[in-house]
């Protein structure tokens, strides 16, 4: 049986209620709490990563929440929604948000799902992309059609819902926290591996990153080791610069291939530069063998150069002398990475480390072989690591899969929820063995 559809603002007394415009500069150290799309996540909750932010000047009565409104995002992540539900203290919302507030015959949590489930991200998604993020208004959103039931069915629909995502969020909130450890311990493992772990005397390394080194292993300024240099960008205002391309050029965009220190050898760039550009600009080529270090906007991420290549300005260089190993330089600088963030990366809004600080970096050095034998053992244990992370992962997006699927399938008539809640709670969780979760608080609205 096809369930009935009705828009949007056929469902709600107030349909499309932007809110807000107040510029950064006038928020509130305290006052009345305002709600923006960064502090919405998308699993349509609100962040605890996020600071709040006030308004000091009591906002009009039509730009105050309730519980049971529902805001849905109109510029950024767009089709992000956010189910209010009881408020202790007044809270208003910003301008990049719609208010919609379903009337007394709809389940504000049943149109909250809604929101949530497929046909509905299609079709916002369909139509943000037939014009742009800026026009993706309230009439936009107040004209997508939603299914239309009976007061009932919508409250069995919802009550099922909140006890089934539930379960599936608790799922997602434990794969999550499995994967921020596992993340933990890829970094002190690699720590640990570069510490040199043996049964011999030890001393302490010096280094801010490091505790603890073998007596041996002398800390040397790395450039004693390799030779330090950087790059360029050739100037845009000469096309005859770019023209024909030949050397790979390394920029900031290739970051986005480095950022699980997966990858350690780079040899395909997004961008090339020619010779003319490299006769007539600071950069150089550098050869195969060669480490990078991303040392603005993206700072802090490595790799070595796998055929000879050139770099931008955001990039320092090592080209390793016969004492130290690439690749052993490559996982040094990796552990070193965080330290080089909070103690050497300078900058409120694009970190930057300046060269100065990257001159003065040192490093401990044991013997060539050992420096290579450290490197295979680094491969070897941070490899079972990531096979771990994998399955995790898979579960994690497998689990996001079936909450949404689940979601859809209920409010578009495609599930009958009563014989679904018949069947038991394996039904529904698709990991054996997992417990449910209290459902979140009842949204409290007053009746109208």
């Amino acid at each position: 049986m096809t369930t009935p559809e009705v828009r949007l603002k056929d469902l709600c007394d107030d349909a499309g209620q932007y809110g807000l415009n107040v510029p950064a500069s006038e928020y509130a150290s305290a006052g009345v709490r305002m709600l923006r799309t960064t502090d919405l996540s998308p699993n349509g909750r609100l962040r605890d990563d996020v600071d709040p932010v006030f308004v000091g000047n009591p906002p009009g009565a039509r730009f105050l929440l309730e519980g049971g409104d529902l805001l849905l995002t109109r510029s950024g992540s767009v089709g992000r929604s956010f189910l209010v539900h009881a408020l202790s203290d007044p809270t208003t919302f910003a301008g990049f948000l719609i208010r919609f507030r379903p009337r007394p015959s709809t389940d504000p949590r049943f149109l909250a799902y809604v929101a949530e489930s497929t046909p509905f991200q299609d079709a916002v998604q369909a139509d943000a992309i037939s014009s742009t993020i800026q026009n993706f208004n309230a009439e936009r959103y107040a004209n997508i059609r939603v299914p239309n039931l009976p007061l009932d069915e919508q409250r069995r629909i919802a009550d099922f819902l909140d006890a089934e995502t539930a379960r599936l969020d608790a799922l997602l909130n434990e794969r999550a926290r499995q994967l921020e450890l596992l993340s933990e311990r890829r970094a002190a493992l690699l720590v640990e591996l570069l510490s040199g772990v043996s049964d011999g005397s030890r001393r302490p390394s010096g280094l801010d990153w490091l505790p603890s080194l073998p007596d041996g292993w002398p800390v040397v300024k790395l450039t004693l080791l390799a030779r330090l240099g950087s790059g360029h960008t050739p100037s845009r205002s000469k096309p005859e610069w770019w023209a024909a391309p030949t050397i790979p050029w390394i920029t900031t965009g290739e970051v986005a291939q480095l950022r699980d220190d997966r990858l350690e050898t780079i040899t395909v760039t997004r961008e090339m530069i020619s010779g003319l550009g490299l006769a007539n600009s600071s950069a150089e080529v550098h050869p195969m063998g060669t480490v990078v270090l991303s040392r603005t906007a993206s700072v802090g991420y490595s790799a070595v150069m796998g055929v000879d290549m050139a770099t931008s300005q955001d990039f320092a260089t090592w080209t390793c002398g016969p004492r130290i190993d690439a690749y052993y330089l490559l996982w040094t600088l990796r552990a070193m990475r965080p330290w080089l963030l909070g103690a050497r990366a300078m900058g409120s809004t694009h970190k930057t480390i300046y060269m100065p600080d990257i001159q003065s970096l040192r490093v401990p050095l044991p013997p060539i072989e050992e420096q290579r034998s450290i490197v295979a053992s680094v491969r070897s244990s941070l490899a079972r690591i990531d096979q771990i992370h994998d399955a995790l992962a898979a579960q994690q997006s497998l689990l996001a899969e079936r909450r949404q699927a689940l979601i859809t399938a209920a409010v578009t008539g495609r599930l009958e929820v009563s014989a679904a809640r018949s069947s038991g709670p394996s039904t529904c969780n698709p990991i054996q063995g997992a417990g449910p979760r209290a459902p979140g608080p009842a949204v409290n609205r007053p009746d109208r």
